[in-house]
């Protein structure tokens, strides 16, 4: 694995980006100024123990990450650039695909190569309460005590697109501590989740033979974001099939696809994830069993094999820049919800958020004064009616 990097210098400078937007804040709304500071602090050297193989600080770390703490954010101003060498590669799918399974079957397979593999596993949260059962994991055991392999579940927690909103950012982190290879694997997806394709460099799409999943794939969309597909519990009857049937409906639709960059640059939040990243007009459809490993080698291989070849064919960048701007936009977002609920916009959002619960006034206008308080807004908005 390799070894720390960080250095004291870039260390405060860390620091200090992170003090100069929390700490005279927060010290003048709540008095906890010098407490987050001090957090703030310790992210570094939590970067520090986790690049130099401490797992317990990885996943102090990433629970950091997942909080959004202070301590995240110094610590990822030093790992990001240290990041951008991992293959990432998100597997997404129907619930009851195998997702799992074929996931450890494939750290299994990549073990075997004496590489240092890592698996964000995400896990649906309850509505009402909010936790989660984080089952994935428990499917992984084996893997357990291997340290050079790394395995994290997390919660979705209600953010859509079947990832947890801090994904892209863990992933980062494991980049940067040493994990060439990382799998992401999401929660069961449904008709529009297929967020992972823009965070990940491949996709791959994960169905199950005899559950109507061909159809339900070409619904939903699933195919559109796939750069491989994987018919898995191939031993089952009607796998053949399956792959037969998926196969023929990618020919069909070869034409719907599209590979620009002007495409993924243009994409707005809505259509982001189908298009904001190139992908083959017609992903290959292969057929493996996690429960026997039956088809992993080549599974593998064909992984290996995209992810050269988008490297050869200098395409990374387009993806990474859908990445960065999933990751930024998301940041952007986070921290104007943040500044909306501080103690000095506080009453102005509550009572706005009033004035549009009993229909004085419009959502949009209500938005557009609100980024106006917050010093974001549109000039335009400055001479839009009160309604």
């Amino acid at each position: 694995m390799t070894g720390p990097a960080t250095t004291g210098s870039s260390s405060d400078r860390a620091a200090e980006a992170v003090e100069a937007r929390t700490g005279g804040r927060t010290a003048q709304s709540t008095g906890s100024g010098p407490r987050l500071a001090q957090e703030a602090h310790g992210g570094s050297r939590l970067a520090q123990d986790a690049r130099g193989g401490s797992r317990l600080a990885l996943s102090r770390l990433l629970t950091a990450i997942e909080s959004r703490s202070p301590a995240a954010e110094e610590a990822l101003r030093l790992l990001y650039p240290l990041a951008g060498g991992a293959h990432v590669v998100g597997v997404t799918g129907p619930p009851g695909g195998g997702k799992s399974t074929l996931v450890a079957a494939l750290v299994a397979e990549a073990r075997a190569g004496e590489r240092a593999v890592a698996v964000l596993a995400i896990d649906p949260s309850s509505p009402v309460t909010g936790g989660a059962i984080l089952g994935d994991r428990i499917r992984m055991q084996q893997h357990a005590g291997d340290r050079d392999v790394f395995i994290r579940s997390m919660a979705a927690r209600g953010h859509l697109g079947g990832l947890a909103g801090t994904t892209a950012e863990s992933a980062a982190v494991l980049d940067a501590c040493g994990f060439g290879l990382v799998f992401i694997e999401t929660v069961g997806t449904g008709q529009s989740e297929v967020e992972v394709a823009s965070i990940a460099d491949t996709t791959v799409v994960v169905q199950a033979p005899e559950m109507g999943d061909e159809v339900q794939a070409m619904k939903a969309g699933l195919l559109e974001v796939a750069d491989l597909v994987v018919v898995n519990k191939a031993d089952r009857p009607g796998a053949d099939r399956a792959a037969a049937q998926l196969r023929a409906m990618l020919t069909l639709g070869d034409g719907a696809h599209t590979d620009t960059a002007d495409a993924a640059l243009r994409a707005g939040p809505a259509d982001s994830a189908a298009s904001s990243r190139p992908r083959p007009k017609r992903p290959r459809v292969l057929l493996a069993s996690g429960l026997d490993a039956t088809g992993v080698p080549e599974l593998l291989a064909a992984l290996d094999a995209h992810h050269a070849t988008r490297s050869q064919a200098d395409r990374p960048h387009v993806a990474r820049l859908a990445r960065a701007r999933a990751q930024v936009e998301g940041i952007v977002a986070d921290r104007t919800r943040e500044a909306l609920w501080a103690a000095e916009h506080r009453a102005e959002t509550e009572e706005l958020l009033e004035q549009v619960a009993a229909h004085e006034l419009d959502p949009y206008a209500a938005a557009d004064r609100l980024l106006q308080q917050l010093g974001t807004g549109r000039a335009a908005t400055d001479s839009l009616p009160a309604r």
